[in-house]
Parts: structure tokens; sequence; C-alpha cells
């Protein structure tokens, strides 16, 4: 779902599944809950965030066919593509493995973005692929902080190429999480500030900002000082659920200077989230967006 800001800017919203798939049936029966979603709101399209298992990208990374078969999914569902999540989970979501130390880590988000550059909408110029980062915080050490560097130096040269070779860029957004070397704001700035900024930046989960960093805005203003992009915003959005500092946050963002991000990923807060609370918890998260100004691509902006 395209919103517009006042600003004229696009950003792109999309309902997240909340677990990873490990086979191709399984997505598409994901995708019957979200197809049923559209068809509730009525809106011509419908944005959804895939969450693919490593085995599972390995394969349609190298079989054209499967991917074809996915967009084909997507399309007869009236769902559109533009960012895919790059947590990997263990066999039965067990701890998250690898971590950016491990040249694997490296491999499944590349895997990613060859995905989603087949997956994205014809008049879509890139896409991004979010990641928590770098690794638990217990144990990481100098060694473990030089091993992730020149993973993601060559992180940034394989999303390079593949943006030359396929016209499109598909960016890397980092998640500040508990516990994670990316936590705080001046802990995410001094692991990624020295990055490359083209490529890769920070996907900020606003609860977790809310609930954990002192002055949310002045964390999130802190980031784009020092010239990291915010490539993706996560959320939970439901009645009762939200507080003044998630506000304050949300504000922060897609405030009247412009949105600081052009992708925003709803996530549910159950596993397996049947159509009418998915659309229920959309349809409250787009009121608070639209106190913001922001509203669908195809109708009128609110007054201001």
């Amino acid at each position: 779902m395209r919103l517009r800001h006042p600003s004229g800017r696009i950003v792109h919203l999309s309902c997240a599944v909340a677990r990873p798939e490990s086979n191709l049936p399984g997505i598409v029966r994901q995708l019957d809950t979200y197809g049923a979603v559209r068809a509730r709101l009525g809106v011509d399209a419908l944005g959804v965030n895939l969450w693919l298992s490593p085995a599972l990208a390995a394969t349609l990374a190298v079989e054209s066919r499967a991917r074809t078969r996915l967009r084909a999914e997507l399309d007869a569902r009236r769902l559109e593509v533009v960012t895919l999540s790059g947590a990997p989970f263990g066999e039965g979501g067990g701890e998250r493995s690898p971590a950016w130390t491990e040249p694997a880590r490296r491999e499944y988000t590349l895997d990613l973005a060859r995905i989603l550059l087949d997956l994205l909408d014809e008049d879509a110029v890139r896409g991004a692929v979010s990641s928590i980062g770098l690794g638990p915080r217990a144990g990481w050490a100098e060694a473990e902080d030089k091993a992730s560097a020149g993973i993601l130096r060559r992180l940034t040269a394989g999303l390079a190429d593949l943006a030359w070779q396929n016209g499109r860029a598909v960016r890397v957004g980092f998640l500040p999480e508990p516990g994670c070397v990316l936590d705080s704001a001046e802990q995410t700035v001094a692991a990624l500030s020295r990055l490359d900024k083209e490529r890769l930046g920070v996907c900020l989960d606003l609860g977790h900002v809310a609930r954990t960093w002192p002055d949310p805005a002045a964390g999130i203003e802190s980031l784009t000082d020092a010239g990291l992009s915010i490539i993706e915003v996560r959320l939970a959005a439901v009645p009762g659920g939200t507080t003044e500092a998630w506000r304050s946050a949300l504000r922060h963002v897609f405030g009247a200077g412009g949105p600081l991000t052009e992708y925003l990923t709803l996530r549910s807060r159950v596993l397996d989230p049947g159509p009418d609370q998915v659309a229920g918890d959309l349809a409250y998260l787009l009121a608070e967006l639209a106190a913001l100004g922001l509203a669908p691509e195809n109708e009128p902006c609110p007054a201001r």
C-alpha cells in the first residue's frame, strides 16, 4: 500500500508475515491471509513483507521458475513486495544464527536481494532487506568487530554488483535490538557510521525505540545527524497498545519536514494472525498516520 506524505514523498506500507517459511507452499498459505486482508480493506494493492528461511532463500535465488511462480501468486492476490526480512532463525524457531561474523549471513542477505529484485513492481527503483545487527553483545570483542567489518564490506560490494546488473538497488537496514551489538542510538552510530552509507543503514523498531531509548526523538536525530539512513521502520500498532513515546517517535519519523524513511512495516504480535486481526491493526495504524497527513496515494491528503 502506498501512502503519500504532504511533502509529496511516497511511503510504502507493508504487513510483515510473523514467522519464517522454509518452502514455497508455506509462503503461498501466508499470502492467502494477506490477500483476504486486502479484500476486507477494499484497497487496490497491499504490501507484504516476506520472511524466507535461509534454505528457501538459497533455492529461490537460483531457481528463476520458482521466483516467477512466487511473483504470479503475489499478482493474483494483488500483493506487492518492496521489503524482505533477513533475520534467520534456527530450525524450529531457535536462536538466530549466524551472526554478521560469518560469510553465511552475507550470502543469505544477498540471496534475499536477488529475490527481491525479481519481486519488485516494474515502477519500483529499489527495495530493502532488514537484518538484526550485528550479533550478540555478550562475547563481542575486537576480533568479532574486525570479522564483521570485512563481511559487511563484501556485502556492499555484492549489493553494488546487483545494482549494476539490474539497474535497481537493494539496501540493507540493521535493526537495533536488546542484547545485540546494536541497541542504543549511540551504539548504532558507532557501529554503522564507518560503513557504506549508500547501501547500508538502520531499520528501526519504534516499539523498541519508545521503550528503551531515553529520548526517542533525540536518538533518531542522532542517527540522521551521523549520516545514517533510516531504511525501514517496523512497528506494532494495536488499539490501546500505543504510548506517547511511540507517537512521539512516529511524529519524528513522519513529521512535517518529510518522512525519514520510504518503508513502513506493520508487524503482528502473534505468530498466526487472522485476516480480521491484521485488517483491524492496519486500519488503526492508517488512522494514526492520517493524523500526520499520510493518506493512500489515490486519496486526497487530509487538511493540516
